[in-house]
């Protein structure tokens, strides 16, 4: 079988030493090199949308590659394309460049000059790794085509602001549209979505975080499916449990359930830690929620300053949500984006409490009545977000994770990591 290499080296000496080598492997139908990881990452959204046969089995990056520093790109074409083998080439052969290359999601690592035996011998691991990805994704049911659905994360600026049922509203909403839609509980501590939905089920993410390859049937034992047609992955009966889910495990759960959903929703919760961090990281919106109220909107502010800090995300790339909303209220949605300097939600949420006790009670939250302000409210921030209609890379509040940005190892950096 042939093998498909797409190179992207941004010099054009090293694009040519590259393209020649490439050209005296067997069976290999190497492609014009791309010269920065825009290209890179459009040329492989393009091929993607086609069909996953479509794409390389093989990109290689080189360690001048620019905008986009090389590590961030692996990581970022590691995430959205992962049945793409990616090889990093650098003139570090260092243990920790090593370290940080695999961390990123590389199959393999060649170091400058090329040299054709190690050349031949990591494209050819990574090709092989590919063709078993492939193998895995035609096991079950069909992937979603292209780089994958819609990741939305729902964080809390503090406890208690309505984060759960936000992310509950926007899943149901998504999947009352005909969506095939992931609702997952990342607030791994103290999840509340398994109440909330009176949903009893022994499995959980933690199940997945020691699992190297979540295979479609490996996925579909830790799902549980919901009477509404949700795909429920939930938190850990055991929120010690929570610490066995790092930053990588929940990269791969998100990377899994991307590839066979249109739409994901994460509840991060108001605790952060590595593993919704990684969430964060990789959503295509990250939803803060708020209430208008000086503790909470303070709260919302340290929020994004820390997000800021770590790279996690910036400002300008967070969605604030103002929930239990009232006209009357002193603090309104324009102060709140001056206050956290993020972008702020089209609607606010009313304050309506009688509308949700009953359900939140019931555990019925999912039999809201169609009719409520609340609903209506949140429904309508599904359709602003794109989760309502066919996916469109343009779509109110969506953002591309672009790993170039932001990283999740700052917070491994400054929190030790699991």
């Amino acid at each position: 079988m042939t093998t498909r290499i797409l190179p992207a080296v941004g010099d054009p000496d090293a694009a040519r030493s590259v393209s020649t080598l490439l050209s005296q492997l067997p069976d290999t139908e190497p492609a014009q090199p791309v010269t920065d990881s825009t290209q890179l990452v459009d040329t492989l959204a393009r091929l993607a949308a086609a069909s996953l046969d479509e794409l390389p089995e093989v990109v290689l990056v080189h360690e001048r590659i620019g905008p986009v520093p090389a590590l961030e790109l692996v990581r970022e074409v590691a995430l959205r394309f992962p049945a793409v083998g990616v090889v990093l080439i650098t003139a570090d052969a260092s243990p920790v460049l090593f370290s940080a290359a695999m961390d990123s999601g590389a199959r393999g690592l060649v170091t400058l000059p090329l040299g054709y035996e190690e050349l031949a011998s990591r494209v050819q691991a990574a090709a092989q790794w590919s063709l078993g990805v492939r193998r895995h994704l035609g096991a079950g049911a069909e992937p979603i085509a292209g780089p994958g659905g819609t990741v939305v994360t729902v964080s809390g600026a503090k406890g208690g602001v309505g984060t759960t049922l936000t992310a509950v509203h926007l899943a149901l909403a998504a999947r009352a549209a005909g969506r095939s839609v992931a609702l997952v509980d990342m607030d791994l501590q103290s999840g509340d979505i398994a109440s909330y939905l009176d949903v009893q089920f022994r499995r959980s993410v933690a199940d997945l975080a020691a699992i190297a390859d979540i295979s479609p049937r490996v996925l579909q034992d830790a799902v549980y499916v919901h009477e509404t047609g949700l795909s429920l992955l939930l938190a850990p009966g055991e929120g010690e449990r929570g610490e066995e889910v790092t930053d990588r495990a929940a990269r791969q759960v998100v990377s899994a359930l991307r590839g066979r959903h249109e739409v994901v929703v994460l509840d991060c919760g108001s605790r952060l830690d590595s593993a919704n961090a990684a969430a964060i990281e990789m959503a295509d919106t990250a939803l803060l929620v708020t209430t208008p109220d000086v503790v909470a909107v303070r709260a919302a502010k340290r929020t994004v300053r820390m997000w800021e800090r770590l790279q996690v995300r910036k400002a300008e790339e967070t969605l604030t949500l103002v929930n239990r909303h009232h006209r009357s209220t002193e603090i309104q949605p324009p102060l709140v984006q001056k206050i956290t300097g993020t972008r702020i939600a089209g609607v606010a949420v009313p304050a309506n409490f009688k509308e949700l006790s009953a359900v939140v009670d019931a555990g019925r939250l999912h039999e809201l009545d169609a009719k409520s302000t609340v609903k209506q409210a949140l429904w309508t921030l599904a359709g602003e977000l794109g989760l309502v209609g066919a996916p469109a890379a343009d779509a109110p509040g969506k953002q591309l994770a672009r790993a170039g940005d932001r990283g999740s190892l700052g917070l491994r950096r400054r929190t030790g990591g699991r």
